[in-house]
């Protein structure tokens, strides 16, 4: 099927394509038997390297606590950094200049600072101010900094997706009376969710990688840092890279796929009937029914003028 960016290949085209994916599987598959030689040659290949990650006490002892400390640390930032983002989004695209000045200040000043140096300076912070203990400080810093950084960056990301919308989607909701409130919450929003969810889970699986940073700088005891105490017990530095750099892609998997399954559903979720609604019917709704009609007719192309028009 064509569209505005791309053609329909013809048969020359196609067999073009069928070429080059071949090649590329020949290449990719040379590449990797070239690092499984070199691998084998150096001796990192040996079963004895490879042994401890079929033992439960691997797995009890080390890797499971640090995969435990990076998912709650990513979950407690993301639970965090998500509706902050949201609020400093929509305070940026407010009327009031004293809402929005402020708002792209901060949202502009924590996305240009390095999320590494806002984990040091919280650390720091809770160290001379606080009386929090030494083994919670390392979560309470890296969770600062993750929240300040990625808020900013999601505040950008809501920011770009509400203007994304047709203006006509604001336009049919003040026609029927809404707020601007109530155009942001139960129209803007909800319909922009879908747009901005590639993006956002972009941002998320940043969030579950730079957990790391902790472990390097802070004694974090996330993954990555008990990947480390694992090799020096068992020698096995180079394996327990590719088993934890594996642990993370299925990890970032999972997160991606749920987001793709429930991109879906909203998306089949949000589709409208085209049904035209009469003025007593119009009458009849409460505000909150009204946005989301004006929302879903939109959707369907169309039923959110009328809906203003009448």
């Amino acid at each position: 099927m064509s569209s505005v960016l791309y053609d329909t290949p013809g048969p020359r085209a196609k067999q073009r394509n069928i070429l080059y994916t071949v090649a590329f599987v020949v290449l990719l598959g040379l590449l990797l038997w070239w690092v499984y030689q070199q691998m084998d040659d150096a001796g990192q290949m040996a079963w004895a390297k490879w042994k401890p990650f079929t033992l439960s006490t691997t797995w009890t002892t080390y890797l499971l606590p640090g995969l435990g400390e990076t998912l709650k640390a990513a979950a407690l930032s993301m639970v965090i950094a998500l509706p902050l983002g949201a609020l400093f989004g929509i305070a940026r695209l407010s009327d009031h200049r004293w809402v929005r000045v402020p708002a792209g200040v901060i949202v502009e000043f924590f996305r240009s600072i390095p999320v590494l140096l806002m984990m040091i300076f919280a650390n720091q912070v809770y160290v001379q101010s606080t009386d929090i203990s030494s083994e919670s400080r390392p979560l309470y810093a890296v969770v600062t900094g993750l929240v300040l950084y990625n808020a900013s960056v999601l505040a950008e990301i809501v920011r770009a997706g509400i203007l994304s919308l047709p203006k006509g989607q604001s336009e049919a909701a003040h026609a029927i009376g809404l707020r601007k409130s109530q155009t942001m919450t139960s129209i803007l929003l909800p319909q922009a969710v879908t747009v901005m969810l590639p993006a956002i889970v972009s941002q998320l699986v940043v969030i579950v990688k730079d957990t790391a940073l902790g472990g390097a700088v802070l004694n974090f005891t996330e993954l990555l840092s008990a990947r480390k105490t694992e090799a020096a017990f068992y020698a096995n530095v180079i394996p327990s890279f590719v088993v934890v750099g594996l642990i993370y892609i299925l990890l970032n998997l999972a997160l991606t796929t749920f987001a793709g399954w429930l991109e879906r559903k909203l998306r089949r979720s949000k589709r409208g009937t085209g049904t035209v609604l009469s003025a007593e019917d119009v009458e009849d709704l409460n505000s909150t029914d009204i946005g989301a009609v004006v929302g879903a007719g939109a959707g369907a192309g169309g039923p959110a003028d009328d809906v203003g028009k009448r």
